[in-house]
């Protein structure tokens, strides 16, 4: 019998957890430099905790049940959980917080394929507690600094709003909202075009599939619409933050007041990070502002504003995989040590030890036995080890440096 890993799991073998590490690596250092700390939730969360925020369909939670019946799920993603945590154990907290996970999430995918994925790595941030222009502005410029850290090249950022999308949508029959929404969602003219709309419903439908590209033509687009107080006051927020982030220095922005992501908890600006640097766009992170998602969890239904963004390690991975920046191979030992006879095994612990002691990181492997003086060498070229250490009895070592 051949014993493979699980339907949807796979195995990470240590040249993929040296590619893994090294996007992870780079990323966290983004995310301590603007004063990030790390949180880590449960993996397993109950189910009424993952569905509040309508965040995710109810089917794609991989289920499981305790002794006590507790309906229970893997995480499907980290910001209801995170939302959760703060919300019930972060009582009396100073705010703003600044939290980032690198964790991995389990999704159940319906689709008709063999063996589909179904667990993901991801690194995100949540800005909690603090809403407004400067807040936005942080996390967008935080997604560019962390796309700069990888050397990242050909990428945009897609900006909407569901603030102002969801208004938009109000002007429209209630018992078929949905179906504009998703026609709008997917871009889909057909669907307008054979909705039971009014003409003048029908051209608004139209003109909101149109409300993407250049941000001065897609604010001016969506002005003709008619708005209100309110949602005028949206529209110049967001006018006000596409200028601050351009007086930042390039930004590839591309407005697009179409976009509608599929999790409801969404209040605010909503982003899709977008490499095109293949034959085909690849989604790499998204996110977005929910400043009513952490008052469902609250004990007193307190709402506390948040913003934040997740990058999915495995769409980056296949960007940087063609730049030859990740690791071609797994990090070598520096130094192999082998005791000279079955007298010196002690004094070979005792010196490999004194190694790995070095205030530096120093890779230490202790030959086991079994080989001859040049498999031993031979092993050490094959592993590019950097030097042997032959460990006499009294521990005095000789060392010879190994030719590749």
């Amino acid at each position: 019998m051949v014993y493979q890993p699980a339907t949807g799991a796979r195995d990470l073998l240590p040249l993929d957890v040296a590619q893994k590490r090294w996007i992870e690596d780079r990323l966290q250092q983004v995310f301590h430099r603007w004063g990030y700390h790390r949180i880590i939730t449960s993996t397993l969360e109950r189910m009424d905790t993952l569905m509040a925020g309508e965040a995710i369909q109810r089917q794609m939670v991989i289920q499981l049940q305790n002794a006590e019946d507790e309906e229970l799920g893997l995480r499907p993603e980290l910001t209801a959980s995170i939302a959760r945590a703060v919300a019930t154990r972060m009582a009396g907290t100073t705010y703003p917080q600044r939290l980032y996970y690198n964790a991995n999430v389990f999704r159940r995918i319906w689709e008709n394929r063999h063996n589909r994925q179904q667990e993901f790595y991801q690194a995100g941030v949540e800005l909690l507690g603090v809403g407004g222009l400067l807040a936005n502005t942080e996390v967008l410029l935080l997604v560019r600094n962390c796309l700069q850290a990888l050397d990242l090249q050909d990428w945009h950022l897609i900006l909407g709003e569901a603030g102002i999308t969801r208004s938009l949508l109000n002007a429209f029959p209630e018992n078929i909202r949905g179906k504009v929404r998703s026609a709008i969602a997917h871009l889909d003219r057909i669907t307008i075009d054979t909705l039971p709309l009014t003409e003048e419903l029908r051209d608004r439908a139209r003109i909101m599939l149109d409300l993407r590209g250049n941000s001065a033509d897609v604010l001016q687009k969506v002005s003709s619409l008619g708005l209100d107080a309110d949602q005028q006051e949206a529209v110049n927020n967001l006018k006000s933050l596409v200028e601050l982030l351009e007086s930042e220095g390039e930004f590839p922005i591309i407005l697009d007041l179409s976009l509608i992501q599929t999790i409801d908890y969404y209040t605010g600006i909503v982003f899709e990070i977008v490499s095109s640097s293949e034959s085909q766009a690849r989604v790499l992170g998204r996110g977005g502002r929910y400043d009513k998602l952490l008052g469902l969890y609250h004990p007193q239904g307190e709402d506390i504003p948040g913003i934040g963004f997740v990058l999915n390690i495995e769409d980056l991975y296949q960007v940087l995989l063609s730049t030859q920046q990740l690791p071609q191979s797994t990090p070598a030992s520096n130094w192999l040590v082998v005791p000279e006879n079955p007298t010196a095994n002690a004094a070979a612990f005792a010196y490999a030890q004194k190694l790995r002691d070095s205030t530096h990181l120093v890779r230490v492997e202790i030959d086991l036995g079994g080989k001859d003086t040049e498999e031993i060498r031979q092993y050490a070229r094959d592993r590019s080890i950097a030097q042997i250490a032959w460990v006499k009895a009294d521990g005095t070592p000789t060392i010879e440096s190994v030719g590749v």
